[in-house]
């Protein structure tokens, strides 16, 4: 059997991809363009969820990026870049793994929803979403000031799941990344990895990565 990883275009699904070339392990690259911006109808087709990212193996279709990371990591890659519960690291570990999605992910989208709206800034909501915004940012540049990685000084898939919403994400939500030194300092290393490379030259090859402090320019 042969894993098959489906990559939406622009998608968070270059995490999985990324994951796979950081395990080295082998898999087929389905990539689908955008229809213009939604998924087309065959990748809406393989997952009664229609979101990226979707996995297949054998008679497996699996969605959600924590659940098709874990997935990947236990059954390909022997644990590889989860820390065991014995690892000093582990409780930083689990927080961070679980903060990309759990807290860093929604607030970008409330915010991204909230700024389509043109909802006002001085609005309830617009107040409570920035201030989101900015502490989640915070916690962030705090957190790599003395830390090579989110987990402490070794990579893991906490880096993977959150570098999409620091990257790729920016094409959506446009956002400057000019007060944070540590998370762009954080995003060259990012960009330094060869798994990183490898993954995005694959999946996105047409794409200007985003890894500076301001985001992508709107024509790109």
């Amino acid at each position: 059997m042969t894993l098959t990883v489906h990559h939406l275009n622009i998608s968070q699904s270059e995490r999985v991809v990324w994951l796979c070339e950081e395990l080295a392990i082998d898999y087929e690259l389905k990539t689908y363009k955008r229809a213009p911006l939604l998924a087309p109808p065959e990748y809406k087709a393989l997952h009664p969820q229609e979101t990226a990212p979707i996995i297949q193996d054998g008679d497996l279709t699996l969605a959600e990026s924590g659940a098709c990371i874990e997935y990947i990591c236990y059954k390909y890659g022997g644990g590889k870049l989860f820390l065991p519960p014995t690892h000093p690291a582990y409780a930083d570990f689990l927080y961070w793994w679980h903060w990309s999605n759990g807290t860093f992910m929604p607030t970008i989208l409330q915010s991204m929803s909230l700024r389509s709206l043109n909802i006002s800034q001085d609005s309830f909501h617009m107040t409570i979403t920035s201030n989101r915004f900015r502490k989640a940012f915070a916690a962030l540049n705090g957190r790599l000031r003395d830390n090579q990685w989110l987990a402490g000084s070794e990579f893991t898939v906490a880096d993977v799941m959150a570098v999409f919403v620091l990257t790729t994400m920016r094409y959506w939500l446009p956002y400057s990344l000019e007060e944070y030194e540590n998370v762009v300092k954080y995003l060259k290393r990012i960009g330094e990895r060869e798994g990183y490379q490898k993954a995005m030259n694959k999946c996105e090859p047409e794409l200007k990565l985003a890894l500076g402090v301001e985001p992508p320019k709107k024509e790109e």
